[in-house]
Parts: structure tokens; C-alpha cells; sequence
């Protein structure tokens, strides 16, 4: 699988597909689905599905990856964040965080990712989750991507609207 996302990601960086999209993540599914997920910093438009998916399909025909269905789509509201680069592009955005080891007995944590000044340069950088608080004092959860397990955005999504 390391070798179809590095495939991927030469892919989109070396043609003339926009130079804004990045390549989130790369997943087989049943029956020979193999979903390949995209983001932009403005958002993903169809046509940028169609661009890519186009191009990908003639990489992975010339490089013989087996797959069925070829599928390029949106990570979508609750995105995942693997790198560094990703917790640092959504600080102060709502995420929830699973840990590899249990703190204060529960791995997952809702909360607001702060990001220390020095993110991008430090090798291994502190990130903070504010939690969400049930006194009126917030508590931190420090954390380095080595702690994490899986991350994700998490927004509140209204439905409902303006009330009249």
C-alpha cells in the first residue's frame, strides 16, 4: 500500500493537476475499490475528482495496480489528520483525537487543536487539545503525533437553520 500512495503522490505532483491538491489517503475496499481521497485548501470541486482520477488511471495502468473501480473523492467534513502539516493547517479547529495509550483512563478526546508557534520547524512539536469544558476552567491534553492513533476534524453541524 506504501508503494501505490508514494505511486500517487508522484502522480499529482509531477503533472499539470492543480498544484493545491493533496493526497489524504489511499484505501482498498471489497470487490477491487480502490478509494483515493483529496483535499484542497478552498475545498474539492468534481472537476477536481474527474482531473485526478483521469490521470491516476493511466498511472496505474502503466504501472499495473490491480484494482476494479477506481474512486477520487472528498475527505468530507470529519477529515482525517495524518501528518504534521495537517494538525498544523487546522489549528484552533474542533477535532477528536484517539490516543495509543489511555490518559486519565480514556483514549478519545473532543476539543480544540492549539498548535505551538514552533510546529513547523520542530521535529517532534507539543501539540495542545483544549477540551471542551464542563466547569469553567478548559484543561489542555498534550500530545505528539507519536501519541495519536487516529485523528479527525469534528465540527458541530446546524441543520436547522435560521429560526423565523
Amino acid at each position: 500500500m506504501a508503494d501505490i500512495f508514494a505511486l500517487t503522490l508522484q502522480a499529482l505532483t509531477s503533472t499539470d493537476i492543480s498544484s493545491d491538491i493533496e493526497l489524504v489517503d489511499i484505501e482498498r475496499a471489497p470487490l477491487g475499490l480502490l478509494r483515493v481521497t483529496i483535499d484542497r485548501p478552498d475545498g474539492v470541486r468534481v472537476e477536481d475528482c474527474e482531473q485526478v482520477s483521469r490521470q491516476l488511471s493511466r498511472v496505474f495502468e502503466v504501472e499495473n495496480i490491480d484494482y476494479k473501480r477506481l474512486e477520487v473523492g472528498s475527505p468530507g467534513v470529519d477529515r482525517p489528520l495524518k501528518t504534521k502539516a495537517d494538525f498544523v493547517r487546522f489549528a484552533n479547529e474542533r477535532i477528536e483525537v484517539k490516543l495509543r495509550e489511555a490518559v486519565d483512563n480514556r483514549k478519545t478526546y473532543v476539543g480544540l487543536l492549539r498548535v505551538p508557534d514552533n510546529a513547523v520547524a520542530a521535529d517532534a512539536p507539543v501539540f495542545g487539545l483544549e477540551l471542551e469544558a464542563k466547569s469553567a476552567q478548559a484543561q489542555m491534553l498534550s500530545f505528539t503525533l507519536d501519541d495519536v492513533d487516529r485523528a479527525k476534524l469534528d465540527p458541530i453541524l446546524d441543520f436547522k437553520g435560521k429560526k423565523r
